[in-house]
């Protein structure tokens, strides 16, 4: 009878999933952070860049150069220390835990800010702002990555990069209107400072109306909670559905041949083959975006901008045209970035940006800044700069995030990503303090550097990336364990999403057809 029964069971057919619950809940949570993390990618600019830059906040605290670098390299290095930290705390706190502490470390280093009476008092806010961000930077696209789909995986966790457009969109622009319309009083920067703060309250609280990670919840051993959670992401709470019990046995299966084979402690992401594997891709992903010379453009293209005779609110008002362009290019990578894959975009972004940077490094050979006062050599090197803003939040940006977050396994991403996020801002650190004084000694020829760099990447890619996009998470071991470490040219199979419900069709296919063989056989008798 039970055989019986079993042969009539409908097989469930492969289907898109029901994204209402986990891909909103998840773009939820990247609205709720839009403004506070954009410093996260862009430290010089976004909120401080006008407030460093405004007239009250040097009558306020004289900074010399040196003093300004540090209100930069502080939030850089609180960063650094955050992801650092939010490795540990993201397997111990959970992952929703960890996030409301980065947002209440950032609240309190915002509010230090703002309120600032003495240069100190600055620094220390934004060593504690950059506390949070580091957290944040670290284990929001993986908390992302571990609630969505496969076949929704990249758009989802492109969010990230999309909302940080939009915040330093948002704070370019109110840092632009503060510095022309509050001239003569401590608002001019005090209200940039404590606007970043409203992001981060909503974050801290809409956090609690998430659920948990399943995959942490897997590796702690709550597995009733991990199907529920599972049921409310992909299929309105409906636990028996095909995809959830599918994906609910492969994320226990998993987890329980990590806990006897996979990393334990950071030490074991190096002595494991497949794991440092991950590792030092990912951590040449973060460092490579670096040396794309995102934080160099965007350092010193005001200050070349003020050179060539641009204003300074003219420049922040370029700035924010940039911004917008951005935002657009984030949309573009958010919606198609699951259709194109990883490997490519990634390869044929920093040739792009290499091609950008030939062109400024031959405007700015051509036009010295402040030798020559050619208009049409200023706007083809600002229509350059919005170009390569254009190409890296397409490509670049998205992906060195999408990329790490989904590469590990359940015992080792905390970890692993905690790790590749301090790569980034250790290179971030290095390069904003590095181009003033490269491109003070050697000109125009320090961006040589960048576009030997943005070669060497695609090269690098090409030759180690493989395709991570639609795979399930728990496939990721499969595949930077037997394949070999050099992917050009080599096929690799895919995965779509739909791989988990067409392996469970299969298995009850199978299952099917052995009934009707026992059930044939036993007519013959």
């Amino acid at each position: 009878m039970a055989s019986q029964a079993r042969t009539k069971k409908p097989t469930p057919e492969p289907r898109e999933p029901e994204p209402v619950p986990g891909f909103w809940l998840t773009e939820a949570t990247e609205i709720a952070e839009t403004e506070h993390r954009a410093p996260a990618n862009n430290p010089p600019h976004g909120v401080i860049a006008a407030v460093v830059a405004s007239n009250t906040f040097k009558d306020a605290f004289s900074p010399d150069t040196s003093t300004e670098g540090l209100v930069v390299s502080m939030f850089t290095a609180g960063a650094f220390f955050g992801a650092g930290a939010a490795g540990p705390l993201g397997d111990r706190l959970g992952r929703r835990g960890t996030i409301v502490a980065g947002a209440l470390f950032f609240l309190l280093g915002g509010g230090l800010q703002t309120g600032a009476r003495d240069i100190h008092m600055m620094w220390v806010g934004r060593l504690m702002s950059g506390l949070g961000v580091g957290a944040l930077c670290m284990i929001v696209p993986l908390y992302q990555a571990e609630l969505a789909h496969p076949s929704i995986r990249g758009t989802v966790t492109a969010l990230q990069q999309l909302m940080i457009g939009i915040g330093a969109f948002v704070a370019t622009w109110v840092g632009w209107g503060c510095y022309t319309q509050l001239t003569t009083t401590s608002a001019q920067w005090r209200i940039p400072l404590a606007i970043q703060n409203i992001p981060a309250i909503i974050l801290a609280a809409l956090t609690f109306l998430f659920p948990e990670s399943p995959r942490w919840l897997g590796d702690k051993g709550r597995d009733e909670e991990m199907l529920k959670t599972l049921a409310r992401l992909h299929s309105n709470n409906d636990v028996n559905d095909a995809f959830v019990r599918a994906e609910y046995e492969q994320i226990k299966t998993a987890v329980e041949i990590e806990h006897q084979q996979e990393a334990r402690s950071y030490m074991d992401l190096f002595r494991s083959r497949s794991s440092f594997r991950r590792l030092f891709l990912c951590c040449a992903i973060q460092a490579s975006v670096q040396m794309t010379g995102v934080s160099a453009i965007q350092y010193y293209s005001p200050r070349i901008f003020e050179q060539i005779g641009i204003a300074t609110q003219d420049t922040l008002k370029y700035q924010g045209i940039s911004n917008g362009l951005a935002i657009i290019a984030q949309t573009l990578a958010m919606l198609l970035i699951d259709r194109t894959g990883r490997r490519w975009p990634l390869i044929g972004g920093n040739i792009f940006n290499s091609v950008t940077f030939i062109i400024a490094a031959v405007l700015l050979a051509l036009f010295p800044p402040g030798e020559s006062n050619n208009l049409s050599a200023q706007w083809g090197f600002i229509v350059v700069t919005w170009l390569y803003n254009f190409s890296f939040s397409s490509t670049c940006g998205p992906l060195s995030w999408i990329i790490v977050a989904e590469v590990f396994d359940t015992r080792t991403r905390s970890k692993g990503v905690s790790i590749a996020t301090m790569v980034s801002f250790a290179f971030n650190t290095m390069i904003g303090q590095v181009t003033p004084e490269g491109m003070e000694s050697v000109g125009y020829q320090f961006y040589f550097l960048f576009i030997v760099c943005n070669i060497t990447n695609a090269i690098f890619f090409w030759l180690f990336l493989p395709e991570t996009a639609r795979r399930p998470l728990e496939e990721m071991n499969e595949l930077f364990s037997s394949n070999s470490w050099i992917v050009a040219g080599k096929a690799s199979k895919r995965y779509n999403g739909h791989d988990l419900e067409n392996r469970l069709h299969e298995k009850e296919h199978h299952a099917s057809v052995d009934v009707q063989a026992e059930n044939a056989y036993a007519e013959t008798k």
